[in-house]
Formats: structure tokens, C-alpha cells, sequence
């Protein structure tokens, strides 16, 4: 139920862009300044984080914008303090908006004494005050059920279709959505059934963590302007060889959309010289001075979906309503211009 305040917004120091472009998007949306709380967020000499909040959050509802990208284990203790900070100070009630949600892919046990650190993330997160989580694109969906508190997990599949249909107008006939691997045939099938395009499917098999030993194609790509999408690109090691192998089972040209560049190490080279045309990311990590200078990669702003949320989450109506194109068209209305 919305009350009189307004909701108040407050950033660590993971991606402030963001944090700034939802609070201006928010700003246009009520028709009054929804500014960032003023707050500080600083490290001691041995590297402890402190944090101290400047204006009076008592009884107001809080959203804490904060991805636990690299360097990882910062960002999730700078989270973890705000969130502990605004509790003490009586907050009514403390969202964690985390658009990338970092130890997402130890998501369960893969061989014998190795952790779960989703859940334990998971944990960490509720004890530390907060009372719901806003994410988007979860490296694997069950990881809602490692809380027991409500968590919203947007999808950047409606935003890529947007971004698809007005950037390949010409091309839709061509158009082929391929999953990197198997375990992404259902975020790939999303987007292919919003733009109507048929499903391709790599086939990949490890030796080891970050090795790929064979890639098979599953579906015929030849002539097709092959799309392949995914949920976050580390090393770009598998994308990279995956575009290779599409072309020459006789793609006519190859593109990716992600949803988190992690971009870590090689990742901004290799695509650079890859034989991608180009790779989409969204700016749910803040993208670094090389993955904006690099000449085939572009960055698609969350910023719109992430305000819509957190307003619907304050009001206390639907999220899942930002699903629907009808729903999200017009909140992107300014960068994708449909005929």
C-alpha cells in the first residue's frame, strides 16, 4: 500500500550509474527530485567497510541498489552493512534491489564437499534486515526458493526483443536464437517465442571449468543471422568459440545478446577480435572503459525496467505485469520507436 513519502532510494558503490539513471527515471515518472539518499560508504585502512546515512530513513520504505559484481565480496558486505545500517535506523522496510546477483552459479553441490553459496548468500541477506529482493535474470531460477522472503526476478528477454525487432527490421525473417548450451534453452526459447524466430541449440562438453573440449550444433543455421543469447559472459571463452562454430555450419552472420557482462580477463579482446558482429549487454554491471570502447559491443540501459519495478513494488501492484511488450514498450518508448 503507498503511503504519503515518497520511496527513497540509496547506492553502494558497485554501479552508481545505474543507481543515478533509476533515480532520474523514477523522478520523471512522480514528478518530484527522488535524489539518492545521502550516505557514505568507505573502507578503513585494513579494508573494513563502513557506512554512515546522512538523512533520517526512519519509517520510510527503502530500496538498496547494489549488484555484488566483481570485486564480489565487497559489494555483498557493502550491501550487507547499508542494509544493516538503514534496520538501525528504524527504516520501515529495506528492499535489495541487486540487478546482478553475484555466487548465482554455485547454486547446488556439483561434486562432494562443495558449498551452496546461493543459499548462503541467500541468508546473509535476510539476516542482515532485508525483507525482499529485485533481481534480474537469475543464473538459475530456483535460487528464489533459497529465501524466504519475496523475490522479483525481471527478465531481459522483453527488453531484448525491443532492442532486436528495431535493430533488425530487415532481418527478421533470417533471425535464429541459438542457447550457448543446453542449460539456457529456456531463457532462449522465451525470446524467440516474443519475436518469432525458431531455436538453435550448442551443444558444449567441459573437461574442465573453463575448457570447452567439443561444441556441436543442434539445428540448421545455415543462412541465418544467428542471435545467441545468454544470461552473463565471464571469460567470452564459450561465446567466442561458439560464434566460430555457427559460422561454419554456415551462419550467415552472428550477433549475442547477455544479460551481465562480467567481462572478466581476456573477455574485452577476445570479443573485439572475435568474429561477432556485435554483443548486446545490459548495464546491470557497470561496464568498464573497455567494454564502452570496444568498437562491436553496446550496452542497453536497465534503468527503465528497474524504476517501473521498484514504483509497482511501492504501490503494491504487479511486477510480473513488465513481462508484456504492451507493458514495457512504452517505458522504453524513447530509444525503440516501433512503426
Amino acid at each position: 500500500m503507498a503511503t504519503l513519502n515518497e520511496p527513497k532510494l540509496i547506492a553502494g558503490n558497485a554501479n552508481l550509474p545505474l543507481a543515478e539513471a533509476i533515480a532520474r527515471r523514477m523522478s520523471m515518472h512522480r514528478g518530484v527530485n527522488l535524489g539518492l539518499v545521502d550516505a557514505r560508504v568507505e573502507r578503513f585502512n585494513d579494508g573494513e567497510i563502513f557506512v554512515e546515512v546522512y538523512e533520517n530513513v526512519r519509517g520510510e520504505d527503502m530500496f538498496l541498489i547494489q549488484p555484488t559484481s566483481n570485486p564480489a565480496n565487497d559489494n555483498l558486505m557493502e550491501l550487507l552493512i547499508m542494509s544493516d545500517a538503514l534496520r538501525r535506523s528504524s527504516a520501515s522496510r529495506i528492499t535489495a534491489v541487486i540487478p546482478y546477483f553475484g555466487y548465482a552459479r554455485q547454486d547446488r553441490r556439483t561434486k562432494a564437499r562443495t558449498p551452496i553459496s546461493a543459499k548462503l548468500v541467500a541468508n546473509l541477506l535476510t539476516e542482515a534486515g532485508i525483507e525482499r529482493v529485485l533481481t534480474m535474470d537469475l543464473h538459475a531460477a530456483q535460487i528464489q526458493g533459497f529465501f524466504d522472503i519475496p523475490v522479483d526476478n525481471l527478465y531481459a528477454s522483453p527488453i531484448f526483443a525491443l532492442d532486436i525487432k528495431a535493430n533488425f527490421k530487415e532481418q527478421m525473417s533470417d533471425l535464429m536464437i541459438v542457447s550457448p548450451d543446453v542449460g539456457g534453452v529456456a531463457r532462449a526459447r522465451e525470446l524467440a517465442k516474443r519475436i518469432n524466430s525458431p531455436l538453435a541449440i550448442v551443444d558444449k562438453r567441459r573437461e574442465k571449468p573453463g575448457e570447452i573440449a567439443e561444441m556441436t550444433v543442434i539445428g540448421d543455421v545455415t543462412d541465418k543471422v544467428c542471435v545467441i543469447v545468454d544470461d552473463m559472459c565471464d571469460t567470452a571463452g564459450t561465446l567466442c568459440k561458439a560464434a566460430e562454430v555457427l559460422l561454419e555450419k554456415g551462419a550467415k552472420e552472428v550477433h549475442a545478446y547477455i544479460t551481465h557482462g562480467v567481462m572478466s580477463g581476456p573477455a574485452v579482446e577476445r570479443v573485439t577480435n572475435s568474429v561477432m558482429k556485435t554483443l548486446v549487454l545490459t548495464d546491470t554491471i557497470e561496464p568498464t572503459a573497455a567494454v564502452l570502447a570496444a568498437p562491436n559491443i553496446r550496452i542497453v540501459p536497465t534503468a527503465p525496467i528497474f524504476a517501473q519495478a521498484i514504483l509497482n513494488i511501492w504501490y503494491g501492484t504487479s511486477v510480473s505485469s513488465l513481462f508484456e511488450d504492451k507493458t514495457l514498450s512504452p517505458i522504453y518508448e524513447s530509444l525503440y520507436t516501433m512503426d
